[in-house]
């Protein structure tokens, strides 16, 4: 099954962009994805084909319109129905591996891209569409994300990249940034690959990294750090252990 990518955007033009090219554009030559950009402009109704008006209550910018961009949105949804749609805006819920997981294990995505100041808020009270961020930070709009989405998810189709297993241990999808990584040479400018790694004991190298993941995650992460130990201490039922106090 292709994973289908529609993507909702006033620069149709910026597709597939980078993701022609490495994995993604491979497996886009292998049809393992389809790359599908709809100009949104297409949907305006008036001869001017605008797509924003200014922001109601006064302010400064532009506002994307929603019934331009609920035409838009179903006009994909009718394409591809089981697809989920995903706004890309920095008032959406942080984009997580685990959720890339879910969207790539799917029949593909819709992604509407935001610009200007943003998305008239009834669209989202009229339309099931998810919205998501890739950051805490502000893009000139959309796009950038939507390829940054695209290609989170496009790696870990079937077939795209060498080895099924190859992501397994990368940052993120045990809840832990991934450990140190060394190649050849053993030593370069007088830095040697720790010794554990060259010892060929894969027991006390499966330790080391595991040791230098949590390490690196405390001091970098502190955020997932207490995720993380908050899912370590949560019953099988998903309910939180309560910490015994002293006993009387």
């Amino acid at each position: 099954m292709t994973f289908a990518a529609q993507i909702l955007t006033l620069y149709p033009e910026m597709f597939p962009g980078p993701l022609g090219t490495s994995l993604a554009g491979r497996a886009l030559a292998e049809d393992k994805w389809s790359c599908t950009p709809i100009q949104i402009r297409d949907f305006a109704t008036d001869k001017h084909r605008s797509v924003d008006d200014t922001p109601a209550g006064g302010g400064a910018g532009m506002v994307l319109r929603a019934d331009v961009l609920a035409a838009a949105v179903d006009h994909a949804r009718a394409a591809h129905p089981d697809a989920p749609v995903l706004a890309m805006t920095p008032r959406g819920a942080p984009l997580t591996q685990a959720r890339v997981r879910v969207l790539a294990s799917g029949p593909g995505v819709t992604i509407l891209c935001g610009r200007f100041e943003g998305f008239d808020e009834r669209l989202f009270e009229a339309r099931d569409i998810e919205q998501v961020s890739i950051g805490d930070f502000i893009l000139s709009g959309g796009e950038i994300g939507a390829m940054v989405l695209l290609d989170a998810c496009i790696r870990l189709l079937p077939g795209v990249m060498g080895a099924a297993s190859s992501g397994d241990d990368e940052s993120f999808e045990t809840g832990l940034l991934e450990y140190p990584q060394y190649t050849r040479p053993a030593i370069w400018e007088e830095r040697m690959i720790p010794q554990v790694l060259r010892s060929g004991d894969h027991a006390a190298i499966l330790a080391w990294r595991k040791s230098m993941s949590e390490t690196d995650t405390r001091s970098r992460r502190p955020d997932l750090w207490e995720r993380h130990l908050d899912a370590r201490v949560q019953s099988p039922s998903g309910a939180h252990e309560k910490k015994k106090g002293p006993r009387a």
